[in-house]
C-alpha cells in the first residue's frame, strides 16, 4: 500500500500508531508503506525559533495524532544528510510556542548528530552524540509531564540524551516531521514505528 501527494488532505492510518495522523504543513512528496513512512520536506522548511529572535519557523511538514497522558512512542529515523541542518524528528507539539523535537541533524560541523530542541516560547538547542551511519532509533516516553527522550543505533539498548518537565496547558500531539533549512529538500525515511500507552517506571532504564 502507498499513498501519494494527491491524498494529503486526508488523515493517513500507520502500522503501530493507533489513531489517525493528519498533516501539519504539506510535504513535498510522502509514501506509506506496511513497513515504513516516507516524508519529503521542501526548501526553507524547519522548525525552530532563536533565543537571539532572529528566526522563528515552523513550516516544516508533519504528520501527528493525538498523544495521551502516558505514553511510549519508539522508531528509526534515516536520511541522507544533503544539507546543512537537514533533519528527520520525532516531534511533541502542543502549539506553535510549546514543543519538543527529537531529531537526527546534519550540524553546522557535517556531523550526523543528535539533537532536542525543547521550545517554551523559546527554543533551547542541545547538540548531543555524533552517530556515524545514517539511521538511529528514537524514543520519547511521557509519564505525566515528565518526557525523556533516548537514542539507539540498534534498537535495543537504549541511552538517555535528555530528561526534563513540560508543562503542557493544553492537548498534545506527536508525530513525524521532515526539514530542510538550507537545502532543496529531504527525504527521511521512519520504520519500526511503534506506540504504547504505557507509564515508564525508571526513566533511566525506559521502563
Amino acid at each position: 500500500m502507498s499513498k501519494s501527494e494527491g491524498q494529503i488532505s486526508g488523515a493517513l492510518k500507520i502500522k503501530g500508531i493507533p489513531r489517525e495522523l493528519v498533516w501539519e504543513n504539506k510535504p513535498k512528496r510522502f509514501q506509506v508503506t506496511p513497513t515504513s513512512l516516507q516524508i519529503i520536506s521542501g526548501e526553507k522548511t524547519d522548525m525552530f525559533r532563536d533565543p537571539n529572535v532572529t528566526y522563528n519557523t515552523d513550516n516544516a511538514p508533519k504528520l501527528l495524532f493525538e498523544a495521551d497522558s502516558n505514553f511510549v512512542f519508539t522508531a528509526s529515523v534515516e536520511h541522507a544528510f544533503a544539507s546543512k541542518w537537514d533533519g528527520g524528528a520525532l516531534v511533541i507539539k502542543q502549539d506553535s510556542l510549546n514543543w519538543v523535537k527529537c531529531c537526527f541533524e546534519k550540524d553546522y560541523t557535517g556531523a550526523k548528530r543528535v539533537v532536542s530542541v525543547v521550545t517554551k516560547g523559546i527554543s533551547d538547542d542541545c547538540n548531543s552524540v555524533e552517530i556515524k551511519g545514517n539511521k538511529v532509533y528514537f524514543k520519547i516516553a511521557k509519564a505525566n509531564n515528565v518526557i525523556t527522550l533516548y537514542y539507539s543505533i540498534t534498537g535495543k539498548s537504549w541511552y538517555l540524551f535528555r530528561h526534563f518537565t513540560f508543562d503542557a496547558s493544553g492537548p498534545l500531539k506527536i508525530g513525524f516531521l521532515s526539514q530542510s533549512p538550507t537545502g532543496t529538500e529531504c527525504t527521511v525515511t521512519f520504520r519500526d514505528i511503534y506506540y504504547s500507552l504505557k507509564k515508564i517506571k525508571d526513566p533511566y532504564a525506559g521502563e
